[in-house]
């Protein structure tokens, strides 16, 4: 534990910011998984759900979570498997 107050409030900030970025991670996660099972069952809701799983994506990479490439590659294979 920091004996120094800017270090201790650096570690509070650092436990929020990683709490934040873990459920938007795991929304995205989320969202990915409802979105290939969509696809896999063929079910009526899937562009409605391949479309919140791209808006997810989006917002990761807006809050840099993901890298800008990385999002583009997810929300690429997400627009193949609803083409396909």
């Amino acid at each position: 534990m920091p004996n120094i107050k800017s270090a201790k409030k650096r570690v509070r900030i650092n436990e929020a910011k990683a709490m934040r970025n873990k459920a938007v991670k795991s929304d995205l996660k989320t969202a990915l998984k409802k979105a290939d099972l969509a696809v896999a069952n063929n079910a009526d809701d899937k562009e409605a759900v391949i479309k919140t799983a791209i808006k997810k994506v989006d917002m990761a990479c807006s809050k840099g979570i993901l890298h800008k490439n990385n999002a583009s590659r997810k929300k690429s294979a997400l627009a193949k498997s609803l083409n396909k």
